[in-house]
């Protein structure tokens, strides 16, 4: 569901929220509304709208200081994708033939597929990226859309192409048309490869989302194993650490509410630790507003757009939260220590030379005090703490600038 005139229709809501970046799933031509399978590189699916719809969207968006990112799924295709189409009607004969791992012909899906797949997904042939044919074929639709405007790129499951040297090919388009475009691998493992900008700049933080859940919502770890974690993903990605793009949820995951349990405060507490860690924080749409779901198909629902369907306190919380975020250099910017209090609470100090914020967050249930050993100022009410005993609220968070401190 949805078109980019809808998501035009709806800017304010992401610019009231403080949103200044979009990654979008694929928008290119394709047989399903996932979009993965594509049938055109060049056209934009026509579900979604008329290039017309395209243009006055990514305006839109640059009149508001929002970037937008696309999805680049060039590991596979889709069944009926045009060249892949022919290679089904003349086999051997064709001239996209090397296009595609065929493994036999006739070309067929069933009883199993007689050419390679992204996963064994009938409908997702693998292309043949060592063929320059292609090569250029892929890297023709980057200049394209890059040229019209777009700020940067998500790398669909870059991990699983045969050939290294395509991504950094890839890399090279890319900054040719637009020097600070934003490249990001979609990776659920190391990512530190990933963080260096030979491929790209960063990677999808799927790491520090696993070390978040098993803190917070599993709690198969305490928060010692949870700073440890930090620290070795942090360590691991080197200066990258900045770039990388934090999550709590995805189109390939649950819903974060439903992660949580359906607990609000716990998945508030989730979002506040996100937004304190080094990163940039990516909120998955609907989740400000406290949308639930299991994995795919059900965390891909259409966002409900009638405000009695929220969850306003949710809403209000989120919106707080990004403006403290945004009006923080030390948490944009800053070096990241993450360190534990005791096993439920956990302290992330964020130093800059103009700031230093700390951040308590406590997955207990009940109530909890730390010690201040500055004064500071309750970034939230604006109100001055001295030094001496702090409350934390159970499932709560506080983030404090530290008064004389930098």
């Amino acid at each position: 569901g949805g078109t980019l005139a809808g998501i035009t229709r709806h800017l304010g809501h992401l610019t009231d929220l403080g949103v200044n970046a979009i990654y979008l799933t694929p928008i290119f031509a394709a047989d399903t509304n996932h979009r993965y399978d594509t049938t055109d590189y060049y056209r934009l699916d026509p579900r979604l709208g008329t290039d017309r719809d395209f243009d006055v969207f990514l305006a839109g968006c640059h009149e508001r200081g929002i970037r937008v990112v696309l999805d680049a799924v060039f590991h596979h295709c889709g069944w009926g994708h045009w060249a892949f189409q022919d290679v089904v009607r003349n086999g051997p004969a064709s001239a996209y033939a090397d296009w595609f791992r065929i493994d036999s012909y006739p070309v067929r899906a069933e009883p199993t597929p007689t050419y390679a797949t992204c996963s064994g997904c009938w409908y997702l042939p693998k292309l043949n990226v060592d063929n320059p044919e292609l090569r250029a074929h892929l890297f023709g639709a980057v200049r394209q859309w890059t040229a019209r405007g777009v700020d940067g790129w998500r790398l669909d499951v870059p991990y699983m192409m045969d050939n290294p040297g395509f991504w950094e090919q890839f890399r090279g388009v890319v900054r040719e048309v637009n020097p600070e475009a934003y490249i990001v691998a979609e990776v659920w493992d190391f990512a530190g490869d990933w963080a260096t900008a030979t491929t790209s700049d960063a990677a999808m933080n799927y790491q520090l989302r696993a070390a978040l859940l098993a803190f917070l919502v599993d709690r198969r770890t305490g928060a010692d194993a949870f700073a440890a974690d930090a620290a070795r993903i942090a360590n691991g990605v080197g200066d990258g650490a900045d770039h990388m793009l934090n999550l709590l949820a995805s189109h390939d995951t649950a819903r974060l509410r439903t992660t949580c349990g359906g607990e609000p405060a716990l998945s508030h507490l989730a979002v506040g630790l996100l937004l304190a860690l080094r990163g940039i924080p990516m909120l998955y749409y609907g989740d400000e507003v406290g949308m639930t779901g299991f994995n795919d198909p059900e965390c891909r629902a259409t966002m409900p757009w009638h405000s009695s369907d929220w969850d306003q306190q949710t809403l209000a919380q989120v919106q707080q939260l990004v403006r403290i975020r945004r009006g923080s250099i030390a948490l944009r910017r800053g070096s990241e220590l993450v360190t534990p209090v005791t096993d439920d609470i956990v302290r992330v100090e964020r130093r800059h030379p103009e700031q230093c914020v700390v951040v308590y967050g406590n997955r207990a249930a009940t109530p909890a005090t730390v010690t201040l050993t500055s004064g500071a100022c309750d970034l939230l009410t604006r109100q001055h703490l001295p030094a001496g005993p702090l409350h934390l609220p159970g499932r709560g968070i506080r983030f404090l600038e530290l008064v004389g401190e930098s």
